[in-house]
């Protein structure tokens, strides 16, 4: 079985587009089928400016949501980074492995330095640095995939380099993973700029439906979803791409395909009505599950225990052969 590390970054509230595109998979799918660790990587999210209580709140929230989806620690490994040593411990080895070009090319980098810098500022240095870290995060585990999307392979290409850069210096100690892309994942975008990834962390709220929503700020959002010009209902993401989202979501709520949806409408409203309504009943049971472990915080913090026991278990073996085989001295 092959064992596969996923994570989600708590800088926002959980939206409709991480659960279509990879939590849903994660609970549906990936834990049934794999070895898999699944985590909230709280140190990506110290990379930016940020409130330390919010940080701790969006943390405690994405746990509490990944597993009112379905994860279930009889499984899986659901925990959360900061809980295991061992991310930090084998981030520096990777910081020593990798070299500053390879860190100013990460696209992210570059893109928010750039703004940074047009505004006459600087970013963290962890900004660079993170992509190490992430490395970290999946060698550290022997990960043989990682489930990512488009704006993370380019992070997943580096941890292969790393793993084998190492492997060659210092004799083979990690695992080299390779990217997979989900067979089945929907690609959601915002309801008010169809172009662009509904983000948790956009500053503009209202094209984004967060997993906590309540149904009738569901239903508004994506009443006032923006569409295209003309009134015909067709599947074509190139020049009707608010339709075209619209219909994904249905298709991805329904298990149905956005072309076959496409011939059953003939308005916007009433392919809007719909969508809305299909949203509302899917995230309907998260809702209800997210509740009854909000009521019990107990039950929340065990699971997260466990999980970091068993993630630090699995992972220290391989930071220790890793701290060996550059030449430095074991504990006492």
């Amino acid at each position: 079985m092959a064992r596969t590390f996923s994570g989600v970054k708590p800088t926002g509230h959980l939206t409709l587009g991480n659960y279509l595109g990879a939590v849903r998979r994660w609970a549906e799918v990936d834990q049934h089928q794999a070895d898999a660790l699944f985590c909230v990587v709280d140190l990506h999210a110290l990379t930016v400016d940020h409130d330390p209580g919010r940080v701790l709140r969006l943390s405690r929230q994405a746990a509490t949501l990944l597993l009112a989806a379905g994860l279930d620690l009889a499984k899986c490994t659901v925990f959360v980074q900061s809980h295991v040593v061992e991310h930090a411990r084998l981030s520096y080895l990777m910081e020593c492995t990798a070299t500053d070009g390879e860190m100013r090319r990460m696209i992210q980098y570059k893109e928010k330095a750039a703004r940074e810098r047009e505004r006459g500022g600087s970013v963290r240095l962890s900004l660079l640095t993170y992509p190490a870290l992430m490395a970290a995060d999946i060698l550290a585990y022997q990960a043989d995939e990682v489930p990512v999307g488009d704006d993370q392979t380019q992070h997943v290409e580096l941890a292969r380099d790393l793993a084998v850069r190492f492997n060659q210096r210092y004799g083979h100690t990690f695992t080299v993973p390779k990217a997979v892309r989900p067979p089945v994942a929907a690609r959601v975008m915002d309801l008010q700029d169809p172009t662009s990834k509904m983000g948790k962390s956009h500053a503009a709220t209202a094209g984004i439906v967060y997993l906590l929503d309540e149904p009738d700020v569901v239903r508004k959002k994506v009443m006032r979803a923006v569409t295209d010009s003309g009134s015909e209902v067709g599947y074509a993401p190139d020049t009707q791409p608010g339709v075209a989202n619209l219909l994904d979501i249905l298709a991805a709520c329904t298990g149905t395909s956005p072309q076959a949806l496409a011939d059953g409408y003939d308005s916007y409203g009433a392919l809007k009505k719909d969508t809305a309504e299909a949203v509302v009943e899917l995230l309907r049971p998260l809702r209800e599950r997210h509740a009854r472990l909000c009521a019990d915080p107990g039950h929340v913090d065990r699971v997260l225990r466990e999980g970091a026991e068993r993630a630090r278990a699995l992972a220290r073996p391989t930071v220790d052969a890793a701290y060996a085989a550059v030449g430095l001295m074991p504990a006492l």
